[in-house]
Formats: structure tokens, sequence, C-alpha cells
């Protein structure tokens, strides 16, 4: 499968000036099969040093001095390490922290040899209070399952790809319907790799969705490694409950009425430290940055993927017979794909977040799913079904904030009219050159 990520790691290669890289993601989006690809591809020879499986490997960094380092992983290995020339991947990097913190010595002292670094729990072990972030001297990119567009790449609709982000407001007639139908077939398998792996393999979409049932399931076993024996329960609960919870605004005994607040808030920010899921803030849209303004009482959340999300709520059963998509499950399977759009398009060596508005007088209650930043303007999104609506939330946001227009995500084709753009769900990955406006 090809991944968006590929350029960029291309470009960090070639960058006469890069750093050691950090790839950070959620359990089996992909990381290491992206980066082994990568430097089978692009570099004579890759080393890769995996502290899960061989945490024997981990004696290499007693001392920080990357020649020593090179000379031990050589010889255990049995690989020749050589700059310029090698990719040196440390997989599951967080199970050797003393790894972690010689990836700035790599930079200070051997720049020329290119070294990542990747695990499913990094967000723990660069989290501990005990432990210094090498900052400055470490280049980070986020890594997502696949998006609409990467799989419309699995699915062989280059072409669709393309005029998606090239032209879509020609995106209509036939065109359209022929995307709704693969759109709803994302819904369904969602952009977790081994999932569509299996299905592009046997074609079964049955054994399609067991693989999505495995993939959770490993999620839960790993619950013991970043949480200890007494927060379990908390964090089932929370895993099981917040797909079911998409679109709402998180209300902790809601996820479980016999549980203490703060417990369950806890485990949701595990569960976001984790990747499988991420808070959307309510915030103000007075001026970006918008996390300067949030409000980490009030937030909605979205699940990792969508695909395991469905899974989670049963609702396979809904999506291929559904006309509409923006009703499945109250309008909450449409809210997750756009959310997970959205983040798989930001730039990705940022830390990704998504974040929306509401207003709660007494008499004058409005919220927006979504808020998008263009430039230094900041874009009220709503998720919409139908053709008509009075997008009344929207319209009290830009009269608010003065924001130039707002953005309908709909099954709808692309349109424009009375300051309101409409875009097609599956067009997400075209938004920007759709809206055709610089800020």
């Amino acid at each position: 499968m090809i991944r968006d990520i590929e350029t960029t790691l291309t470009v960090w290669k070639n960058d006469t000036n890069r750093r050691p890289l950090l790839v950070r993601g959620a359990r089996q989006v992909g990381k290491s099969y992206t980066v082994s690809e990568f430097g089978q591809n692009e570099f004579e020879n890759l080393v890769t040093i995996n502290f899960e499986k061989k945490p024997q490997f981990e004696q290499c960094f007693d001392s920080l001095v990357p020649g020593e380092i090179i000379d031990k992983l050589g010889v255990m290995a049995k690989a020749e390490i050589v700059p310029g020339k090698s990719l040196l991947f440390l997989d599951e990097i967080q199970q050797c922290p003393a790894a972690i913190t010689s990836l700035r010595y790599f930079y200070e002292e051997m720049s020329e040899l290119h070294v990542i670094g990747a695990g499913s729990l990094l967000e723990f072990a660069l989290a501990k209070s005990d432990f210094s972030m090498p900052v400055g001297r470490v280049q980070t990119l986020h890594m997502r399952p696949l998006s609409f567009g990467e799989f419309l790449l699995a699915m062989g609709e280059e072409r669709a790809r393309r005029r998606l982000e090239t032209n879509l407001a020609e995106m209509t007639g036939a065109m359209h319907e022929h995307l709704l139908p693969l759109l709803r077939q994302y819904m369904l398998l969602g952009g977790m790799p081994g999932v569509l792996s299996e299905y592009l393999t046997s074609k079964n979409i049955r054994r399609a969705l067991a693989v999505q049932t495995l993939i959770a399931q490993s999620f839960r076993n790993d619950f013991g490694k970043y949480a200890g024996q007494g927060k379990h329960r908390h964090l089932q609960k929370a895993f099981m409950q917040l797909p079911k919870l998409v679109g709402q605004k998180i209300i902790y005994s809601h996820i479980d009425p016999d549980a203490q607040s703060r417990n369950i808030k806890e485990a949701i920010l595990l569960l976001e430290q984790a990747g499988v899921a991420i808070r959307v803030k309510k915030t103000s849209g007075d001026a970006p940055p918008m996390e300067a303004m949030a409000n980490e009482g009030y937030y909605k959340a979205i699940f990792l993927d969508i695909g395991l999300m469905q899974n989670l709520c049963g609702l396979e059963e809904e999506i291929p017979f559904t006309q509409d998509l923006l009703t499945i499950n109250r309008g909450a399977l449409a809210e997750q794909f756009v959310g997970q759009e959205l983040l798989a398009y930001q730039e990705n060596h940022k830390t990704p977040a998504l974040y929306y508005w509401a207003r709660d007088a007494r008499n004058s209650k409005a919220e927006v799913d979504y808020l998008y930043q263009i430039g230094s303007k900041i874009i009220p999104v709503e998720v919409k079904a139908g053709r008509t609506g009075t997008l009344k939330s929207m319209r009290m946001f830009i009269e608010k904030y003065n924001s130039p227009f707002g953005i309908r995500i709909s099954q709808n084709p692309y349109g424009y009219d009375q300051h309101v753009f409409s875009i097609p769900l599956y067009g997400i990955s075209g938004l920007k050159n759709a809206l055709n406006y610089r800020a």
C-alpha cells in the first residue's frame, strides 16, 4: 500500500540538515511496514533493531557514543551500518529509553547516518517524568490509519484520487455516484492496513471484519503495558463506550455511572496517549491558536479508525444498505469520518488536534461540529444531511467571529451558496484546493 508519509520520508532522507526521526502513532497503523519498505527501497541496506523481539539489544546503548553503539549493533545484528548508505531502524524504541536519548548524540556526532525510531506505545515513554526528550535534535512524524485518499490508491482508484485533490468541483453526476459506494466501503473497512490487506487478498468482507476484531482485541491486550490492574476496568469501559459516543459531549457518567469521574477521565487520557482515541476540544473561534482557548473540561471524542468504530458499535450490517450515510448511528459515523479525514491531512510533523465550538446560552444554544483553520482564519464545519437546512449554528459562528465562509460536509456534490461551501464527504482531501481561498 502506498502511504502519503512516504513522500515526507523521502524529503527527510535528502535533507542535508535532517535529524533522527521518530515515527509516532497507534498500534498497527503501518509504522514498521512503511519504514521497512522505505529502507529497502531507498538505501543500500536496512538494519532493523526490534527491542520488543530482541531486548538484548538494549545493552548496546549502555554507552551513548554513536560510534560505540554502531560497533555493538553491527556485531550483534551481523550487519554493516554505513553512514550515508544504511538506514538504522530502531523499532519498538519505547522499550529502550536510552536509545531515544541516543538520538541526540547521533544528530550531534554522526548526523550523516539515517536513523528512524518508531513504537506503538512511544508516547508513554516520552511522558515519563524521569525522561528528557532530546528537543531540537529529533524530528517527529505522526502516522494514522489510511485516509480515504490512500484507500482509493489501494483500491486502484488513482485517477479518482487525483481528480478529488485537484478538481473537486467537477466530481458530479456519474463520478459522484462512482465514489459513494467506495465511501461506504471505506466506512465499513476503515483504514487499518491489516484489514485492507486481508480484503485486497481475499475479497471477503467477513474475513476483513474478523481482522478488525483481532485488532480491537490487541488494543485491549495492551492495557496492561500502560496501566496498573486497578485501571483495567475503567480502560475497558472507556474503550467500549467511546465509539458509541462520537459526536456527543463526553459525560463521564455515560461511560460508567458507577465509577468516579476522575478515573474515567484518566482512562480517556490514557487511550489518547495510546492513539486509540483523540479528544475534540471545545474552543473559541476568536483567532488561532485554537489550543490556547481550548476548554479541557468540555470535549467530544473520535476513535482511531472508523472501521474499528463501526465494529465496536455493531454497525456493519447498516452501512452497505443505508442510502444516507449521515443518518447511521444518528450521524455519528459521518462525524467520525470527517474528524478522521481532517486529522489525516494535517501536517504530519505536528501533534494531531481537533476542535469544535459550542454556545450554551440559556435561550441560544448552538454547536459547530469542527473548526478548520485557513491562514489566520477559523472556519466553521458542519456535517449535515440533505440539501437544505438552516445551518443556524454555522451562521451564528460566521457572524460572531467574522469568518469569511462556512463549510457544510454532506453526501451532496460540491457547491457554493450564501457564503457556504458544500463539500462531499469523500472530498475532504481536496478541501484546500476546492475552497480556492487565500486568507
